[in-house]
């Protein structure tokens, strides 16, 4: 199976309610919110939902030349030099490439904090912490002032912390940040270690290191209780502590830590090509964005999963010309570093790929 790979939804459980944008998106008939909220795309990670362990959620399935289905990961490990191409001399590996998410949210999310790929490595005996990045992508109508929380801006001492999460003292704990404002196009990173929460209503496009570990520390939301086991990645509440990075991340800072600001890489033909997150941000993963208003012939020797977030039009392989409309997810292979995007009119495609990604195009 070669050339670009296009994907189905894969919508995964999570302990939050949200979702009405993304049945919107499939055409259903009623969109509603429910506890599947997210859309995992092109994943390679099996979700970690405590309770429905037999149920085999996260991983992407696709259809492969002989008409079987097969998961996008094992697709992957059968062909990796042609799929996942080279970094530094070696074979990329699956745990190289990062975890894209469509997240539609009806409500706060609960106030969580993912590992940095330190802990992870240390503490954990796993090969990814979390570090992850925010592309806002739509509000609902009904929000007047979306949001997230990012950081401590005013952080608690350890033991207070404990304290309050013990008690779930929520009203404390929230008073610890300050609402961080947020509009469509907006990019923030957080680093492994940083507390937060996305606030209700924001449709995103989330990238991260490809792992579903998170220290819940909100039990309870929207009438869920999340299990004990799935609050402190099945550890104690000391090792949940020594997760937290309790700096402060106050004015200036804020922005300096947590946003992206975008920055042209090249404009050609009335086509423009930026770098949303780069090496300067973070390893972990690298996110492009393309204007496309003309024929934009590229060339990039990675593999990257596409999102289409804006318009219409088509990525062309060799004789391969396969259609996108608005939202459409796929995945480029690293062997088919030429291709060329089409429009008749305009379209924006979101590329996100491994950490280390050249930054040219």
């Amino acid at each position: 199976m070669t050339g670009v790979i296009k994907f189905t939804s894969n919508r995964v459980w999570r302990t939050y309610p949200g979702g009405k944008l993304l049945d919107a998106i499939e055409n259903k008939d009623t969109p509603q919110d429910s506890h599947f909220p997210e859309d995992w795309i092109g994943s390679t990670v099996q979700a970690n939902n405590v309770g429905r362990e037999h149920i085999a959620e996260g991983l992407t399935m696709v259809i492969n030349d002989a008409g079987e289905q097969v998961s996008f990961k094992s697709l992957l490990l059968n062909n990796p030099d042609y799929y996942l191409g080279e970094c530094q001399g070696r074979t990329r590996q699956i745990d190289d490439i990062p975890l894209v998410k469509y997240l539609d949210s009806a409500t706060r999310l609960h106030f969580q904090v993912h590992p940095s790929s330190e802990f992870a490595q240390q503490r954990l005996g796993a090969p990814r912490g979390k570090t992850e990045a925010y592309v806002i992508l739509a509000v609902r109508d009904d929000v007047e002032e979306p949001y997230i929380y990012a950081g401590f801006q005013h952080p608690p001492s350890r033991e207070q912390l404990r304290r309050w999460i013990e008690r779930q003292d929520i009203s404390s704990i929230e008073s610890c940040f300050e609402r961080i404002p947020v509009k469509p196009g907006d990019v923030f990173l957080l680093p492994g270690g940083r507390p937060h929460a996305l606030g209700e209503g924001l449709l995103m496009l989330e990238i991260m290191e490809p792992s579903d570990l998170a220290v819940r520390f909100e039990f309870e939301r929207c009438g869920y209780v999340i299990p004990q086991a799935a609050r402190f990645m099945n550890r104690d509440i000391e090792t949940a502590l020594d997760v937290f990075d309790f700096s402060a991340v106050t004015g200036e800072k804020i922005d300096q830590e947590f946003r992206c600001k975008p920055s042209e890489i090249t404009r050609r033909d009335g086509n423009i090509l930026d770098c949303l997150i780069g090496p300067q941000h973070t390893g972990c993963f690298t996110v492009k964005r393309a204007l496309v208003n003309t024929p934009f012939s590229r060339q990039e020797s990675e593999c990257f999963f596409g999102i289409v977030t804006e318009g219409e039009g088509a990525i062309k392989i060799a004789d391969q010309v396969i259609s996108l409309k608005q939202w459409d997810r796929f995945f480029c292979p690293a062997g088919e570093s030429h291709f060329e995007y089409l429009t008749e009119n305009a379209m924006t495609v979101l590329e996100c790929y491994p950490g280390g990604a050249d930054i040219t195009g």
